[in-house]
């Protein structure tokens, strides 16, 4: 720890080329990193934040006189009996929509069938011919189909062993989280014990509040989709409402696949155009409400993320651990942001991920009065008064 000082004095006299492409390296080896222990790190970040979120009960439990082990088992059973409710409800409207398939298969038929003749009409291709080409595509769905009833088992498998490592871990953070903290503090040097120390409350303060405001953002706006569906008279209500409020927790992009993904459900059933015109503005406009009024009180302003860096977090989340990524994408960033404000080298980068135009906009007009007031000096200035009896004045 001592040598730190020479070692970063002796890091920064490298070429600027040099630096640049040690810190892609361990960036492209992070990234690799991550992807090849996916299995163990999304149980484990999910268990993080999954403790964060039950440390206010666990610690209530602990002032009620419960040991520390009792209280944290009563806290993460809580826990499973909420995911628990969760996967029973949308497990049944599953499989309300697994037995209406037959009516489905006639409604898609009747779909099929005016596509059929649309593309007839259009592009001059013959039903035979598609006929064809859709009897090629189905045979060769049929050939792979063994290998997709191995990736269900098998994603059926992992997600059991999720749920189960999650809990096991989350357990363990509570109960281990005083000696977790200590050895926290014991890894950096005594200077910088303060900001070690802010980084941890400010991180706990964010996941608490921020996702905390999610949670309860998701249930509202799951309630509102699902009285939307009902008052439209769309089937599978329960379902396609929570869904689109999970969907809704994905920052930009989810709102539009919620619209897309209910607009192709909802084709299936005996539904009218107009009733999926009308589902799509719904939507709109319930989304529209959440991130104006909704999102701005429930969530609050803890750590504000600019669209740019948010879309490319979710986008590379999704793109080194999957569907995990895009939910975990948010929460990390805050994380990070709350790290790098602390951090005097990694400032500018905090700079880059908020979105914090009202302060922007106050430094840049203070800039530019230096800018005007140092013009005004300029002119002001002696030499300046000498020069202007020079000019030739104009002719009357």
């Amino acid at each position: 720890m001592q040598t730190s000082p020479n070692i970063n004095s002796s890091f920064r006299q490298w070429p600027y080329s040099a630096r640049l492409c040690f810190k892609l390296l361990l960036l492209v080896l992070i990234a690799l990193i991550i992807m090849a222990c996916k299995p163990v790190l999304v149980p484990l970040y999910f268990s993080v934040l999954l403790s964060i979120l039950l440390l206010p009960l666990t610690n209530l439990l602990e002032q009620l006189r419960f040991p520390r082990a009792l209280a944290a088992i009563v806290s993460v059973l809580i826990a499973l009996l909420v995911i628990a409710v969760i996967i029973y409800l949308l497990s049944a409207q599953i499989a309300a929509f697994l037995n209406d398939i037959p009516s489905i298969k006639k409604n898609l038929g009747e779909h099929y069938e005016t596509i059929q003749r649309w593309v007839e009409q259009r592009f001059n291709i013959s039903t035979d011919q598609q006929k064809s080409l859709v009897n090629n595509a189905a045979s060769n769905i049929q050939d792979s189909g063994i290998v997709y009833v191995k990736q269900t088992f098998f994603t059926v498998t992992e997600t059991l062993a999720f749920l189960i490592f999650s809990l096991i871990y989350s357990f363990l953070i509570l109960f281990y989280r005083h000696t977790i903290r200590r050895f926290l503090f014991a890894v950096f040097q005594s200077p910088h014990k303060k900001n070690v120390d802010a980084v941890i409350t400010g991180t706990k303060l964010v996941i608490k509040n921020y996702m905390t405001g999610l949670l309860i953002e998701m249930v509202i706006i799951s309630a509102c989709n699902t009285l939307l569906f009902t008052i439209v008279g769309i089937k599978y209500a329960v379902f396609l409402g929570v869904f689109t409020g999970i969907l809704n927790i994905i920052p930009y992009i989810g709102i539009y696949t919620g619209i897309v993904f209910t607009a192709l459900i909802t084709l299936t059933t005996p539904a009218s155009m107009s009733q999926v015109l009308w589902v799509s503005i719904g939507l709109l406009v319930i989304h529209f409400i959440d991130s104006n009024f909704l999102m701005p009180r429930i969530v609050g302003s803890k750590v504000k993320i600019n669209a740019l860096i948010t879309i490319l977090g979710a986008v590379t989340g999704g793109f080194l651990i999957g569907i995990p990524g895009v939910f975990f994408a948010l929460p990390t960033i805050a994380i990070l942001k709350i790290i790098f404000d602390r951090i005097e080298v990694m400032r500018p980068w905090s700079i880059l991920m908020g979105d914090e135009p009202d302060l922007q906009s106050k430094r840049m007009r203070q800039q530019l009065r230096k800018k005007l007031a140092a013009k005004k000096a300029i002119l002001s200035s002696p030499g300046n008064k000498e020069a202007g009896p020079e000019k030739p004045s104009p002719a009357h």
